[in-house]
């Protein structure tokens, strides 16, 4: 055992350390990548599910001051109603598909029953200053029946945007159902939808796309790289002992040869 030694010096006990430091860390990290594969396909499973699922009327899936539930999120549902435009609203800080800064479009559908469904009719560029209201293209007028996917009420804490205050007039940051119900002073449905059809036309705003899948194979590749370095560090470190070991062997080696030589006369 004595050739093994070195192993308690300061240099070699440090380096012990951090291998046996670093082999749980990263088998934890293969754990959280595994977390978050499988979130993400439960997500892709639930809004390809979602997606496909077949048309129902919206009052079937939401009501005054329900709350959208992930099951729910991205039905497509639908609505016969007319559209108020006198009570519409943008709402600020929106991307396109392009990346382009403006405005989705926030019109509150009137159903004959008289409860309110907000439409997020799309996304209109901000030709001007933002403190301006945009000039918003009309929807179809008179009774008209909407397609489109029902989403959850923003929220700050969901969505990191900011629900800032003293915004002009009939601008806000965050669709929400209660807070619009206290402004319109009706009965809003919970949640709001993603018009997709009546499709949009030249001067239309412009549709908001389908969600896209997150990419849960990459967080699969990287639960398996983080348990390959998990076992990689023992068969490192045992390298490096078998490495230091033979250098030691050598350099005595070196010596012994030196000293057995004859002085030279």
């Amino acid at each position: 055992m004595h050739r093994y030694r070195f192993l308690l010096s300061r240099q070699w006990v440090i380096l012990t350390l951090v291998a046996i430091a670093l082999i749980p860390t990263m088998i934890r990290l293969g754990f959280w990548q595994q977390h978050r594969y499988e979130e993400r396909t439960a997500r892709n499973d639930l809004v390809s599910a979602a997606l496909h699922a077949d048309p129902v009327p919206v009052e079937r899936l939401t009501s005054p001051g329900h709350t959208v539930t992930r099951a729910e999120k991205y039905r497509t549902v639908t609505a016969t109603g007319t559209f108020d435009t006198a009570k519409e609203v943008v709402v600020r800080r929106r991307t396109n598909s392009d990346g382009e800064v403006g405005f989705h479009v926030l019109t509150p559908f009137v159903l004959a029953d008289g409860k309110v469904l907000l439409v997020n009719r799309g996304w209109i560029p901000a030709n001007g200053a933002q403190t301006d209201f945009p000039k918003v293209p009309a929807p179809p007028a008179g009774r008209v029946t909407v397609t489109g996917r029902l989403m959850s009420d923003e929220t700050t804490a969901a969505s990191g945007i900011k629900n800032v205050k003293g915004l002009p007039d009939r601008q806000i940051m965050l669709i929400n159902s209660e807070e619009e119900a206290r402004r319109l002073g009706a009965r809003v449905l919970g949640g709001y939808i993603q018009q997709t059809a009546p499709q949009a036309k030249n001067g239309s705003p412009e549709q908001i796309s389908d969600p896209g899948s997150e990419d849960a194979p990459l967080n699969y590749a990287y639960m398996i790289q983080w348990w390959l370095f998990a076992a990689a560090v023992p068969v490192g470190w045992w390298f490096l002992v078998r490495r230091e070991l033979r250098d030691r062997e050598e350099t005595a080696a070196e010596q012994r040869t030196e000293e057995s030589e004859p002085a030279p006369v």
